[in-house]
């Protein structure tokens, strides 16, 4: 403070009777003076806190370069205050060169380099060492800023500003050495760290780039190794990290090993509930284990599973809310270590209100009945875990975003309330195509209403396009071209009765075929084929062996009706056939939690089809036929076409099918799936042979196409569709199948992932043929996308190592597929 006139004393007060600021350029006097605190009329000491105060809090605003305070008129006890200040100037523009415009938008928001920003010398610090700190973890040790300020013709005291990035080559790892080991190798060792690793030229899979935090989180690896080998007091001395002339790295780590320990007595304290013995059981340590602190700390509480074996969740599950579980160590003598595990049981806890919110759209009865939590009921953890399950695989909310809530959580009274929060996500999809195939145009329309409600279905008032939110499902596809139309309709009720997980299901369809007339390259109407099916099934979720199994049922019927329609799929073209199966199958899936991505558990399906053995109740003898006079022309030569007629009036088989997947885990959110299938057709009397239809066609997509025989097109990438069986298609196949995915987004708008391949298989046109050593082998990517209006979309790219025909040694090279609504 400058007192600019003759009469001020100093440390007298003095009362304001006007303040004037200088020096402004974009602000006007009165901000300046609200955000100053001080006020017409107010008295005070000058010198004083007061004035000290008020420059601190302006300096605090970060608006402003430099700030002076000046007293420039005295009259008696009035005084008149100038402050004078000099304001930073404002970001009107900025540029980010030497990266991605993508990685640009992001630093620009991450580093807040927005319009009207104030440019202050902390700030352009900040961002400086931000920019450098984050390439540096990535690797990029010689990131290089500079910020380049140009002036703003357009506006008052405003700055554009480039800022050029260089971050240089990632710096490699030359060396990684080893001091101070001597239990075990280097190479032991370096294999203990993932993602640090030393440069190799044949390794293409790992890059040997330095990034800091993952050289920490291999470091505590490193250690954690020891510990799991019984090395309890292991530990890295230091750890230098040198930069070469080369612009490459050595990194030296200098351990200490200590001696090997083993457990010794192993004590429990404070068990009521269950027995030392049973808890043993659990921990799974004995008394001259060699130590190890790793397994010990999962035994006690495996945070990575939450459904873990460990002692934890055995009290979690049984009502032990409140159990608290630790691992003391009481001594330590030469090389043998004594444990306590202490034990506060707790009071047995209960789920008290169970509630859900979220459900905007799906009617709460359908939620509550797939809780596996009851009010009333012992708190379990495992439930829990279940309910959360459960709900995500109804398809119906974000199985990413399910969480359950612990409310009113008392010690005291034993008691929990759990709030279920959900997010609805579509589960509706719509199919509208068009295209140009076959010589005609293909129109396809298919509508799938995945939470449909058909009791509100003549309410008007439930009407969101369409009455929803009873989890029923109700399907409706059209397909029609100048030579077929197809019509199918299904729907199933999940909850028959709504007291029980017995799905009800039903399905229509109708297809009508022409034959394609060359000569004029139209259909020729006076030529048809017509399939008419109806299926009823019941599939029921047991409880033994346990609740994930299903036990399906199904009887379906086709009708073939052939009209002058002489193809080589029969040898009668004029004629019926009937077709009346039952179906069931035995399954088991416990995948976890997004049906459209899941990360564990696995499905297993085992049925089997089978017709009546009319031949047993016949007294027609099929291998005679063609001696039968009724079966012979004038000459006595045998009518294939009135045989055929005959063996295939009502077909007759059997069909036996597995499909088991499993899912992995292998590190973070990379997930192996891995797939194995077996199909067969076969018959009860090898006179009336295998029936033309139901059979196994391998190879492609497996994208279900129009065909008129009941085909099941099996998939198997890198060759073309249906290449891997003959032209009749197969009686028997196998598929293996190893598929490592990734997840780049699951949100409820779009869930994408990448993932690669590997698969093996083949069809056969009998069980003798059968070698699986003969499989058609193939390798590739692709790309999933699941977007809740469409269903699963996605493309593939397959080298086949073998050839599809028996007549060729070449491999079959590359293939495109393209996926729409089915998964692998």
């Amino acid at each position: 403070m400058q007192a600019q006139v003759d009469e001020f004393v100093k440390g007298n007060k003095y009362t304001i009777d006007s303040i004037r600021v200088t020096g402004l350029k974009t602000f006007n006097d009165q901000t300046v003076i609200s955000y100053s605190g001080l006020r017409h009329g107010q008295v005070l000491q000058l010198p004083g806190e007061e004035i000290s105060g008020m420059i601190n809090k302006l300096w605090k605003l970060e608006l402003f370069s430099d700030i002076n305070f000046y007293l420039s008129h005295i009259q008696g006890d009035k005084a008149t205050l100038e402050i004078q200040i000099e304001e930073l100037p404002s970001l009107s523009d900025v540029k980010i060169q030497g990266v991605k415009k993508g990685k640009a938008d992001i630093l620009i928001k991450d580093t807040e380099l927005t319009k009207g920003k104030k440019l202050s010398e902390s700030f352009l610090t900040n961002t400086k060492n931000y920019i450098i700190n984050k390439y540096r973890k990535e690797g990029f040790l010689n990131t290089k800023v500079a910020f380049n300020m140009l002036p703003d013709t357009t506006g008052t005291n405003s700055l554009k500003m480039v800022v050029n990035i260089d971050r240089g080559a990632r710096v490699k790892i030359k060396d990684l050495n080893f001091l101070g080991n001597e239990r075990f190798g280097n190479f032991k060792l370096a294999s203990k760290i993932k993602k640090t690793k030393k440069r190799l030229p044949l390794r293409f899979w790992k890059k040997s780039k330095y990034i800091e935090k993952d050289y920490i989180a291999d470091k505590e690896a490193l250690i954690d190794f020891y510990k799991e080998k019984g090395y309890r007091d292991a530990r890295i001395l230091k750890d230098t990290v040198i930069v070469n002339e080369d612009n490459t790295l050595s990194i030296n780590i200098d351990l200490e090993e200590g001696r090997r320990y083993y457990f010794g007595n192993i004590d429990y304290i404070g068990n009521g509930a269950y027995t030392n013995y049973q808890l043993q059981q659990i921990l799974g340590i004995k008394k001259g284990d060699p130590y190890n602190g790793v397994l010990l700390k999962k035994r006690i509480a495996d945070d990575t599973k939450p459904d873990a074996v460990d002692l934890t969740n055995l009290y979690q599950n049984n009502g032990y809310l409140f159990s608290n579980i630790n691992a003391v160590e009481v001594s330590a003598v030469n090389d043998t270590i004594d444990f306590e595990i202490r034990i506060t049981e707790g009071k047995l806890a209960s789920f008290n209100k169970i509630s859900v919110i979220g459900n905007t759209k799906t009617n709460d009865h359908v939620i509550f009945r797939e809780l596996r939590t009851k009010p009333g009921e012992l708190y379990s953890k495992d439930k829990l875990v279940r309910t959360v399950r459960e709900v995500g695989q109804l398809g119906f909310f974000d199985a990413e975003q399910i969480n359950p809530n612990f409310k009113k959580v008392d010690p005291n009274a034993g008691t929990v309330d759990i709030e279920l929060g959900l997010v609805e996500s579509g589960a509706s999809q719509i199919e509208l195509q068009g295209g140009y195939g076959g010589g005609g145009f293909i129109g396809t329309l298919g509508l799938s209403f995945n939470n449909f409600s058909m009791r509100n279905i003549f309410n008007k008032e439930y009407y969101k396009p369409l009455p929803m939110g009873d989890g029923q499902t109700l399907r409706l596809r059209l397909q029609s071209s100048q030579f077929y139309n197809t019509y199918s309709f299904s729907f199933s009720e999940p909850w028959l009765g709504g007291r029980q997980p017995v799905q009800l299901s039903v399905s229509l369809s109708h297809t009508k075929q022409f034959r394609y007339d060359y000569f004029t390259g139209r259909a020729d109407k006076s030529q048809s084929f017509e399939i008419s099916g109806v299926t009823l099934g019941l599939a029921k979720r047991l409880q033994v062996p346990d609740d994930y199994f299903t036990l399906s049922q199904a009887v379906a019927y086709q009708y073939y009706n052939l009209n002058n329609y002489f193809t080589g799929l029969f040898t009668f073209g004029d004629g019926e056939s009937k077709n009346l199966a039952y179906t069931v199958a035995l399954s088991r899936n416990n995948t976890a939690v997004n049906p459209i991505f899941p990360t564990s558990g696995s499905n297993f399906t085992l049925s089997g089809k089978f017709t009546p053995p009319y031949s047993l109740f016949s007294d027609i003898d099929y291998a005679d036929l063609e001696n039968q006079p009724e079966y012979q022309d004038v000459q006595g030569n045998p009518i294939a076409s009135k045989i055929d007629q005959e063996k295939y009036r009502w077909l007759e088989y059997y069909k036996i099918k597995f499909s088991g997947t499993w899912y992995t885990k292998v590190i973070g959110k990379l997930i192996l799936k891995t797939q194995a299938d077996f199909g067969f057709l076969g018959a009860y009397n090898t006179a009336r042979g295998n029936i033309p239809f139901e059979r196994f066609f391998l190879g492609g997509d497996g994208m279900a196409t129009y065909a008129l025989d009941g085909r099941e097109n099996i998939a198997l990438r890198g060759y073309e569709n249906q290449s891997l069986s003959s032209r009749d298609g197969s009686v028997l196949y196998n598929k293996f199948t190893a598929e490592l995915r990734y997840p780049i987004t699951l949100k409820p708008s779009a869930s994408i992932y990448g993932l690669s391949f590997l698969e093996s298989g083949n069809g056969y046109d009998s069980f003798r043929a059968f070698n699986p050593f003969q499989s058609k082998r193939s390798a590739g990517a692709g790309i999933r996308i699941f977007m809740p209006a469409f269903g699963l979309l996605g493309i593939d790219f397959g080298y086949g190592f073998d050839s599809a025909s028996a007549t060729s040694n070449s491999p079959n090279g590359w293939e495109t597929h393209f996926i729409i609504g089915q998964q692998f």
